[in-house]
């Protein structure tokens, strides 16, 4: 049995769920193709956010939608940019955690890349890197963690789990366009799969930061969250238009610099085999 829908009273607002200020109503349209659901936008931080979602288990079927077709893409980029990102900004030589790591293929290949990286993931069984899954009270350098804040229902929350096993977190997301658009006008609202629930502006992520005691960064979709204050050149690198672009370009380079841990992964793999 479909559940049953939750109405909501268009002649109300909801509070935002970043900063508490009052959010109005934009549009509605359909999710999954048969439940009407309305989209609030923030007057003050400018979040938009969708009533509360009731359809999730429904479209959570399969944790990833089938109309994710940029899934290695993606990966491939994020790659790239977080590679050049540690290696200026991070100490190379600690471990680190790709949290809501899906299959496991982020991972996999910052692992190939020559980082101690791991996964963990509640929702999705891990394929790719099996026998690197994260540890339990273990702390790590840098979080990573794409395309899962569009997802969260309580933003504060999930940001609070991943505080509690790291300082430092790149997130990536797309950020909602000025001026608002309609469903029509924008893709990643993907009402056809009602997984995004979540849509983030640069004051909205900034409010979140601070509230957790977080310096903030953008590079375009991609959003670094840190407790320790970036040099003055990254600053001034964070703020030029195309840093993500130099980032994935540099990478290419920084490569050269960092050993590989494929071979010592099998190789441990094959002492220690996992059975599951």
């Amino acid at each position: 049995m479909s559940p049953k829908p939750y109405i909501a009273d268009k002649t109300k607002s909801m509070r935002c769920k970043i900063c508490d200020s009052e959010s109005v109503l934009i549009f509605s349209t359909k999710v999954l193709r048969k439940y009407t659901v309305s989209y609030f936008k923030c007057t003050s931080c400018g979040f938009v956010q969708t009533e509360k979602p009731y359809w999730l288990n429904e479209s959570y079927e399969n944790s990833i939608n089938l109309s994710d077709t940029g899934l290695v893409l993606r990966n491939r980029r994020m790659t790239r940019i977080v590679t050049s990102l540690i290696f200026f900004f991070f100490d190379k030589k600690k471990k680190f955690i790709d949290y809501a790591g899906g299959y496991g293929l982020f991972t996999r290949m910052m692992r190939d890349v020559g980082f101690d990286f791991y996964w963990s993931d509640p929702y999705t069984k891990n394929e790719l890197a099996k026998g690197f899954e994260m540890e339990k009270g273990e702390r790590y350098h840098v979080a990573t963690s794409f395309e899962s804040f569009e997802h969260f229902d309580n933003p504060h929350d999930e940001l609070k789990k991943i505080i509690e096993i790291s300082d430092n977190i790149i997130i990536s997301t797309e950020l909602i366009p000025e001026p608002t658009p309609k469903v029509t006008e924008w893709w990643y609202y993907a009402p056809e799969h009602g997984q995004h629930i979540a849509f983030y502006s640069k004051k909205s992520f900034r409010i979140l930061a601070n509230q957790f005691g977080l310096y903030y960064y953008n590079l375009d979709n991609v959003h670094l969250l840190t407790k320790s204050k970036i040099t003055f050149w990254g600053r001034l690198l964070f703020h030029f238009k195309y840093s993500k672009h130099v980032l994935y370009g540099i990478s290419f380079i920084v490569g050269i610099f960092l050993k590989t841990k494929t071979f010592e992964d099998m190789a441990k793999l094959k002492i220690n085999p996992i059975t599951n």
